[in-house]
């Protein structure tokens, strides 16, 4: 039987290009939320999760009031963090990044990493449906894990507020990436937090 974990970036934090580290979520966010509530409808979820911050904890909130079966919980293994630090051959594009990272976030962040994959990726028995409301940086390195793709390669994976991500196991295979971002709920104008906006 096979385990799907859904993956949720939390929707548009008010204020959000402030600079603020954490925060509510704006009307947009909001309405994001509901959408991909709506969206996730049909799904029989076994269990869910969010990261602690606020603007993942409201956007859980919002879909548990349209998934009445889903009650999300907290894990510290969801926090928005720095998965990894530059290796050799991180291209240096992404050098104004990591300048103003310190090695004391990169060592919390690749062992928070570690533990979450560890827990949310290991080998379960029976159909699972598993929903975690997360972070940019968090999902892309669940993605760059299950492709086996260099660490330094979540930096360049992104994901919109409230886009989905469905990644699957079935007995005795790898994980496999189902979907990434997906955006499909949400209208043009609803399409937020990528470099770029999307058009399409």
């Amino acid at each position: 039987m096979p385990h799907y974990i859904y993956l949720v970036r939390h929707g548009e934090q008010q204020d959000a290009e402030h600079g603020l580290p954490d925060g509510p979520l704006s009307a947009r966010g909001k309405r994001q939320a509901q959408l991909v509530a709506e969206r996730l409808g049909g799904v029989p979820f076994t269990a869910a999760w969010h990261s602690p911050l606020q603007r993942a904890a409201e956007t859980a909130a919002i879909i548990a009031e349209r998934l009445p079966a889903v009650t999300p919980e907290p894990s510290p293994l969801l926090f928005d963090c720095i998965p990894s630090g530059p290796a050799p051959e991180t291209p240096t594009a992404y050098d104004p990044f990591f300048g103003s990272v310190t090695d004391a976030e990169i060592e919390a962040g690749r062992a928070q990493m570690g533990d979450a994959t560890a827990e949310f990726l290991q080998s379960r028995r029976g159909e699972r449906h598993d929903l975690l409301i997360t972070h940019n940086f968090v999902i892309g390195w669940f993605v760059r894990e299950v492709l086996g793709a260099p660490d330094w390669r979540w930096i360049s994976i992104n994901q919109a507020n409230c886009g989905l991500t469905v990644l699957q196991q079935k007995p005795g295979r790898p994980w496999t990436l189902v979907t990434h971002n997906d955006l499909g709920h949400l209208p043009i104008e609803l399409r937020t937090g990528l470099p770029e906006q999307l058009s399409i």
